[in-house]
């Protein structure tokens, strides 16, 4: 079956960097578009970032813009969030998702997900 696992959260100082992953399972990338989402305490879910594995377009949300990259290692179904320069308005718990089709922000529109993985940014 399909399965997504998230890791490498964590707590982190403002202005540091973390690095997540996102393991897929049960199914091939192509074709799927891959999204990192958030949610913070009170607050709903945050599209950050997609990618369309057929051809690696990358679409953000503009607080994350020039500080976060999605990428993707196929070769080991992975999709990878860099996070630099955080922040701690940052701090929530991250998911990857996954969708057939055009890349979105929107969580509604995503079918699979992981069972997050939490990044606190804090002094």
């Amino acid at each position: 079956q399909v399965q997504l696992v998230e890791s490498g959260g964590g707590l982190v100082q403002p202005g540091g960097s973390l690095r997540l992953s996102c393991v897929a399972s049960g199914f091939t990338l192509d074709g799927y578009t891959i999204g990192w989402f958030r949610q913070a305490p009170g607050k709903e879910r945050e599209g950050v970032t997609c990618m369309r594995n057929s051809d690696g377009s990358r679409y953000y949300t503009g607080s994350v813009k020039g500080r976060f990259t999605i990428s993707r290692d196929n070769a080991k179904s992975t999709v990878y969030l860099q996070m630099n320069s955080l922040k701690p308005e940052d701090t929530a718990v991250y998911y990857c998702a996954t969708r057939w089709g055009i890349p979105s922000l929107q969580a509604k529109e995503y079918e699979y997900w992981g069972q997050g993985t939490q990044v606190t940014v804090s002094s």
